[in-house]
């Protein structure tokens, strides 16, 4: 009930007005009964039970006051941007991100894990943002079209599993399905995040192709490069060193991120992750122009169709005494 409100509520002031009228108007006169002997006692009318009709005509004034000050009920306050941000993230699903050298806390994880804990916490921070999200591997899928639902972006990135559309890396391709969806949107700022752990190796689109087509479109790319890099292994008798991200293509990355005005950084661990997502959301700032509205339903036809029932009510029972 807390989200119903009247907007004529003083009307309640009215209520005890029928009983100042019973009150203080003059009384009617009873006239004289005639009484004939000889009718049969059985064909007297029965007078009717006055405390009905009462209790009716109270609830009918009741129902018509409730109407008549105009009973809505409010939803919860929805915010939203009137210029919005529309930002894709462009994710990599090859199956490289497998690779559990990602260090969190004490112990390693895969690839894939650390970049969905992170940016998890990252969709949510982007408030008035409209977000889709793309999977790449073999080809690029639109996995969620642009939305101001965060927690739908949130629910697919945390449904996304390896081999779900191949094994190898379509970086073209997923910037130039990303840059068709900002084709057909009117946001002053679009902006694309590419996550990759290695190098172009599918797809019909070379990547720096599709970062120039981006640019024409004014799409700023922050590419983001996944993997330790050189970590120590231990095999069953020694230590040995490898490069687990021995095919990532720093260079195409950086020449991504320089062709679009945007920024590359390089995560090594989850901690990196944090970090580089914390520093785009102080490059690209959630904009503080928001507008909050809440769904209203008109509510006074309830009381009104009771009242008109309740009526129809008293009809009948004086109809019956008469």
């Amino acid at each position: 009930m807390a989200n119903i409100e009247f907007v004529f509520w003083w009307l309640f002031v009215l209520l005890p007005l029928p009983l100042l009228i019973y009150r203080f108007s003059p009384a009617i006169k009873q006239q004289a009964a005639i009484h004939l002997p000889y009718l049969p006692a059985q064909t007297v009318s029965a007078k009717p039970r006055h405390w009905w009709i009462k209790a009716l005509a109270v609830a009918i004034w009741i129902c018509l006051l409730t109407a008549a000050a105009r009973p809505v009920w409010y939803g919860d306050p929805v915010t939203t941007s009137p210029k919005h941000r529309d930002l894709m993230l462009v994710v990599d699903l090859s199956y490289s991100m497998s690779q559990e050298d990602m260090k969190s806390g004490d112990q390693f994880i895969d690839r894939l894990s650390a970049v969905k804990q992170v940016l998890s916490d990252f969709i949510r921070k982007r408030e008035g943002d409209r977000l889709g999200l793309i999977l790449f591997a073999d080809h690029a899928y639109l996995q969620t079209p642009l939305t101001l639902d965060r927690n739908t972006i949130s629910e697919q990135l945390n449904r996304a599993v390896l081999r779900l559309i191949g094994t190898k890396t379509a970086i073209g391709e997923g910037i130039g399905l990303a840059t068709k969806t900002f084709i057909d949107g009117d946001a002053p700022q679009r902006v694309m995040i590419l996550l990759s752990d290695g190098s172009n190796t599918s797809g019909v689109m070379d990547p720096m192709e599709a970062a120039t087509i981006a640019k024409k479109y004014h799409t700023t790319i922050y590419t983001v490069g996944v993997g330790a890099g050189e970590m120590m292994v231990k095999d069953f008798f020694m230590s040995r060193k490898v490069n687990t991200a021995q095919d990532l293509d720093e260079k195409t990355l950086k020449a991504i991120a320089d062709t679009t005005g945007g920024r590359y950084f390089r995560a090594r661990n989850q901690q990196d992750l944090q970090t580089i997502y914390d520093t785009i959301n102080q490059l690209e700032p959630i904009t503080n122009a928001t507008q909050t509205w809440r769904p209203q339903t008109e509510w006074f036809a309830y009381p009104l169709a009771l009242a008109l029932l309740l009526s129809l009510v008293v009809i009948i029972v004086r109809r019956n005494h008469v």
